[in-house]
């Protein structure tokens, strides 16, 4: 089984959807997914940016689609010390990421006193209940780190939603932190992340990435990958992750 996670194109917060530039991205990747001819099954985020990201693949597909409420964004908020006023459970500035160890223990980052009095612990259990709810349906059901099956399927799952639930499924699947997928990594907007599944011993199974913000559908059709999401390369004085040429066309 191969598992897709799929980050929304460039958006537009201000009307939860796409920018100009989104569509043209979103096109692109409807392209690209369109051509995928073993999906099991598509599920979309509840918010207006992976919606509408979705449709442009759905309407050249026509493939049944269901909401499931907890691909939303990942909505953890925890008190920030920089901002000094809550906020969401990442971006946190390097400094702060490096004076918790906690954060970087797969095990125990939940344990983290800025986590611990916050809805962190609760927004991560209603992810992995979520995915764990989502495999079952296809047979699956996790001891330890192992995922085990009477049959492992040949097939793809489709999961069209954000950058942070994105992570937060990925470390759950991998046994990493996905604190430190949220500061070490970055999808860019319409990249495609996808997880494999390994059966070595018949019936045991673990899940491996194999591409992580993969943009080969914007490169195909000459189209730049956006940097929403991502903070400046050199410092501007300006700490947010808001491209300068916001929802520009080329």
């Amino acid at each position: 089984m191969k598992i897709m996670l799929i980050r929304h194109a460039e958006p537009d917060y201000s009307i939860d959807s796409l920018t100009p530039k989104g569509r043209v991205e979103a096109e692109l990747l409807a392209r690209r997914i369109s051509r995928v001819t073993d999906v099991l099954g598509c599920y979309l985020s509840p918010r207006g940016r992976a919606l509408d990201t979705a449709a442009y693949t759905l309407n050249k597909t026509h493939w049944p689609a269901q909401v499931l409420p907890w691909l939303e964004e990942f909505r953890g908020r925890c008190f920030d010390p920089d901002a000094g006023r809550e906020r969401n459970c990442w971006d946190f500035r390097p400094h702060t990421y490096e004076a918790h160890p906690l954060w970087q223990d797969p095990d125990r980052f939940l344990e983290d006193p800025l986590f611990a009095d916050s809805n962190v612990p609760r927004i991560w259990k209603e992810t992995t209940d979520g995915v764990d709810a989502l495999l079952a349906s296809f047979g699956y059901t996790r001891k330890g780190q192992v995922w085990y099956c009477g049959k492992n399927r040949e097939g793809t799952l489709l999961l069209f939603c954000h950058f942070a639930i994105s992570m937060a499924v990925m470390g759950y699947l991998t046994h990493q932190s996905p604190v430190t997928l949220w500061q070490k990594f970055c999808m860019a907007p319409s990249s495609v992340t996808t997880l494999v599944s390994e059966e070595r011993l018949e019936g045991e199974v673990v899940f491996r990435c194999i591409q992580l913000g993969d943009m080969s559908h914007l490169y195909a059709g000459g189209e730049p990958y956006s940097t929403a999401g991502l903070f400046p390369e050199f410092y501007d004085g300006i700490d947010n992750t808001s491209p300068r040429n916001y929802g520009s066309m080329p």
